[in-house]
């Protein structure tokens, strides 16, 4: 990516969860600014507001998943998808300084992450777990309002962001919890993020295909033909359209030529094609 001073970065959730965590892991040393939307509706208003503005989005969890609402609602936006992130998602248990275990009487967190410590906090009956809208947003209310007794589980950002004493880190049940962001940006924009064509190795594309015996198999095939990796397929159905699907698919390559080639040669079978993006991958 170009160098360049800070970026303004829409993020679901507020200043210390997640989101805003892997934008400034991906960023590096660049100074970022990060804009907060409640929902990732409202993210992606936000990006559709401000060509200057940037996104990061979870699109899948090696736990939960795929994120099908973000599937969709980046196919009907205009945003580029301009490089991704992986991130070990990892929570602690903070609280006031001077608070220790034996004096929690309740942790409060996302029900996700509650669900994700439950081994953990099944542990220590004595805190009863209530659930709340956001991590991040947990440990900022317990350090806001001096909720002595509360404990929050959130990421370690969050608690240091936040000044709260992290009394245990790494109390997820599964240490293998990944989660994996994509970065947008507007058209206009998104030339100046990414590096030369002969750099690109990966593409996300969304596309149907007609309700015919064979149809995804021979897109497939194609793609074998000209070397290029299937990494992820997620399907979709067509709301109003029985029993067709919409189909994401993120492929690999060594060589753009080749990936170009496939594309021109598979593009005649597809219907509504869109290429969400080419950038570098992750390794």
């Amino acid at each position: 990516m170009k160098d360049k001073n800070s970026y303004k970065v829409a993020i679901q959730g507020i200043a210390g969860c997640f989101h805003d965590a892997a934008a400034r892991e991906f960023f590096g040393d660049r100074e970022v600014d990060v804009v907060p939307s409640d929902t990732f509706h409202n993210l992606f208003d936000s990006l559709a507001s401000d060509a200057s503005l940037l996104g990061i989005v979870a699109i899948e969890n090696t736990i939960a998943g795929s994120l099908l609402q973000n599937h969709e609602l980046l196919r009907q936006s205009n945003q580029v998808i301009v490089g991704e992130h992986k991130m070990r998602v990892s929570h602690v248990l903070c609280a006031l300084p001077g608070e220790t275990m034996e004096t929690l009487t309740e942790v409060n967190s996302h029900p996700m992450a509650l669900m994700q410590c439950e081994q953990f906090l099944l542990r220590h009956p004595q805190m009863k777990m209530i659930e709340k809208f956001d991590t991040a947003g947990s440990a900022q209310e317990i350090a806001e309002k001096k909720l002595t007794g509360h404990a929050a589980v959130c990421g370690e950002y969050a608690a240091n962001l936040y000044g709260l004493n992290i009394l245990e880190k790494e109390i997820e049940t599964n240490k293998r919890n990944f989660t994996r962001f994509l970065i947008l940006a507007d058209p206009l924009m998104a030339p100046e993020l990414l590096p030369r064509q002969d750099k690109l190795d990966k593409a996300s594309l969304v596309f149907t295909l007609p309700h015919t015996n064979g149809a995804l198999s021979k897109v497939l095939t194609i793609f074998s033909f000209y070397d290029i990796n299937l990494s992820k397929i997620q399907s979709l159905p067509i709301i109003g359209r029985e029993w067709e699907y919409r189909f994401y698919i993120d492929v690999t390559f060594d060589s753009y030529v080749r990936y170009n080639q496939a594309i021109q040669a598979v593009r005649p079978l597809m219907n509504d094609f869109k290429i969400l993006g080419e950038y570098v991958e992750l390794k």
